[in-house]
């Protein structure tokens, strides 16, 4: 696994999915080594977190130059390995069956894909091969529709990425032998915005539940439940004003980030608003299994958020704005219910909350559709699979046989 944010080292969901994919492989028996940058986080942020344990099966590699941000900003100028040349080259040369890059922003930039052997795949995790912002928000308050990229990073106060300007992905984008976008929309993202390589859509995954969630005690008041990292992107600020008094739930809001002191101000004096703070991973099952929905407002494209799928491992439904990859969840599953604006958002919440059929059945087909189509046994089978299509063309026998038995 190559990536430039690895827990401690990250921030987002694209980290904590690469620790559950380590995971859930180093558990089948598989030999799983993460190859990850700690000067973008340590330049962002002026830390150095605290290590974490080590997981069984997977040996880390955290790679640090002693001055991070020179370091992230060259390659993040470039496009290519600085600091991290020789330990990336000694570490993926001839070593691997497979390598998967995932958030190469910071690690080495396209750069990074030429080096080592094996099969190559990439998970995109956020639109960061077609836009320096990761998110395509244009100017910081915006969707991106065209392509304005030297006045959006100043308005995202970024630094323009001089490769930008040139043919690289398209240049090194074949050493990798398949790109895995998480949905349909992101892909649809990428190619509307030039990406020039082959797409593969391919399902985002959680591990089943070794225990039942415990929700809150019964005497707990209704609620709808927010889970995410505080950000104007996030849309929270469309939801608060419109809990009112006859709103027959509260709205518990489970995260924290810059953007939070803003939503505080707009909850003020509203009893039915409640600010969670950021809450440990265990004690999430029980939050979703309690809540009428789970609410997902964002106003720009998220890839595949795995809020979705936290909810409906817990059987419970979703409500989404009509934007990204939420019209494809919603109309393939029955899952949830989609909004585009104010009324249309409070037309969903109150019949979610009054109507409990209606919100048990969504509920149960959320969970059906996990099971089928994003748990971890169901979703790890098409992984090892897709690395036996890409051996078989490579002409690596072995290698197929071994990702089928694996499979």
């Amino acid at each position: 696994m190559v990536t430039t944010f690895y827990p401690p080292y990250s921030f987002g969901g694209d980290g904590i999915y690469i620790q559950r994919l380590s995971r859930a492989l180093a558990a089948r028996g598989h030999h799983i080594e993460v190859i990850h940058d700690t000067d973008g986080y340590r330049s962002m942020t002026g830390k150095t977190p605290q290590a974490l344990p080590s997981d069984d099966g997977i040996t880390v590699h955290s790679l640090g130059a002693g001055y991070p941000l020179l370091a992230s900003l060259g390659v993040q100028q470039l496009g290519r390995p600085i600091a991290h040349k020789a330990a990336l080259t000694r570490l993926l040369t001839d070593r691997f069956d497979v390598i998967n890059y995932h958030n190469i922003s910071l690690i080495g930039g396209p750069g990074v894909w030429p080096i080592g052997t094996g099969v190559k795949l990439h998970t995109a995790h956020e639109h960061w091969l077609v836009c320096p912002s990761h998110i395509l928000w244009r100017n910081n308050r915006e969707i991106c529709d065209e392509k304005r990229c030297i006045r959006c990073q100043l308005a995202h106060k970024r630094p323009p990425q001089a490769w930008r300007a040139t043919n690289r992905i398209e240049q090194l984008a074949p050493h990798v032998d398949r790109f895995l976008m998480l949905s349909q929309s992101s892909a649809d993202n990428h190619a509307r915005f030039g990406f020039p390589a082959p797409m593969t859509v391919f399902p985002s995954f959680l591990p089943k539940a070794e225990t039942a969630a415990t929700p809150p005690p019964e005497n707990a008041p209704p609620y709808f439940l927010f889970v995410g990292r505080l950000e104007v992107i996030k849309g929270l600020q469309d939801v608060i004003p419109i809990w009112g008094d006859d709103m027959p739930a509260e709205l518990w809001i489970a995260g924290d980030g810059d953007y939070a002191p803003e939503l505080r101000r707009l909850a003020a004096g509203n009893g039915k608003v409640k600010f969670l703070g950021r809450l440990p991973m265990d004690e999430l099952p029980g939050l979703y299994a309690g809540a009428i929905a789970a609410l997902t407002p964002s106003r720009c494209y998220e890839v595949f958020p795995m809020v979705v799928l936290e909810a409906f491992r817990e059987a419970t439904p979703i409500i989404a704005r009509a934007l990204g990859p939420y019209p494809e969840i919603v109309d393939s599953t029955g899952g949830g219910v989609l909004f585009s604006d104010g009324p249309g958002l409070k037309e969903a919440l109150m019949r979610m909350a009054t109507d409990r059929g209606f919100r048990d059945q969504a509920g149960a087909a959320g969970r059906t559709a996990f099971e089928a189509r994003w748990s971890e046994d169901v979703v790890l089978a098409q992984y090892f699979e897709t690395i036996a299509e890409i051996a078989d063309a490579k002409g690596q026998d072995d290698l197929a046989t071994r990702a089928r038995m694996a499979a």
